[in-house]
């Protein structure tokens, strides 16, 4: 049988609707698991039981009031994708369902557990490494450096990796029994995990991007969709 993995959907703010970018989709298909985007809906717990592993993706900014600060003139946030993320990640977390994040969804499980973030890195933290690539996506642009102690060193079995970059805000303090697993140049936290639960990873670059290319990011798919064929 294989895996449903249930995705957070991208909004248009202008077409108040919800997309998808095909990659994430592809990330998951390729390793013969069954993607379905999450509705923005009111009573979502049964949906959210038919599905096997949850993958955050990247998009708008998360709101700073629930890291207790106010926005700043650029930040861009979605009321919806907060609250319905949340949700998500409330029900991941309970059931111990495995959970991938990407760029935004580092973030936001970063905020979940009380950690806080740079609004924006050119006003807050502008170090001359490129965080904010333009096209082509599959573009490598940084190094990360990955602790050997972590479990992506574990998967991978290198020390370093060059990555897409495509953000304007970070983590600042790490939240609550999280651990990082790899850092940038400017040692911004690119990689986390959290040990008490069976597979919460997330990653600040787009592997959505790179895996059909490069073998290191195609294991990060890899390795979720094994852990959520892992609970059927």
């Amino acid at each position: 049988m294989k895996p449903v993995i249930g995705v957070l959907p991208l909004w248009d703010d202008d077409k108040q609707s919800i997309w998808m970018l095909p990659e994430y989709f592809e990330g998951c298909i390729v390793h013969k698991a069954i993607p379905v985007m999450i509705p923005f809906m009111e009573e979502i717990d049964s949906f959210l039981e038919k599905c096997d592993g949850f993958l955050f993706t990247g998009g708008h900014d998360i709101d700073p009031e629930y890291y207790q600060e106010k926005p700043l003139m650029n930040v861009e946030c979605c009321p919806k994708r907060d609250k319905l993320e949340k949700i998500v990640l409330d029900h991941a977390l309970k059931t111990d369902k495995p959970v991938l994040g990407i760029c935004r969804g580092i973030q936001l499980i970063n905020v979940y557990f009380n950690g806080t973030l740079y609004q924006d890195l050119p006003s807050q933290y502008n170090s001359g490494v490129n965080h904010r690539q333009i096209k082509p996506y599959d573009n490598k642009v940084h190094k990360v450096s990955i602790d050997k102690q972590s479990p992506f060193y574990s998967l991978i079995q290198k020390e370093e990796l060059y990555v897409n970059s495509l953000h304007h805000q970070a983590i600042k303090t790490l939240g609550k029994g999280l651990k990082a697993m790899a850092y940038s140049e400017d040692n911004l936290i690119e990689a986390i995990y959290h040990p008490d639960y069976s597979f919460v990873w997330a990653v600040q670059w787009h592997p959505e991007f790179l895996f059909k290319k490069e073998e290191d990011q195609n294991l990060i798919f890899k390795e979720f969709i094994k852990k959520c064929s892992s609970i059927i």
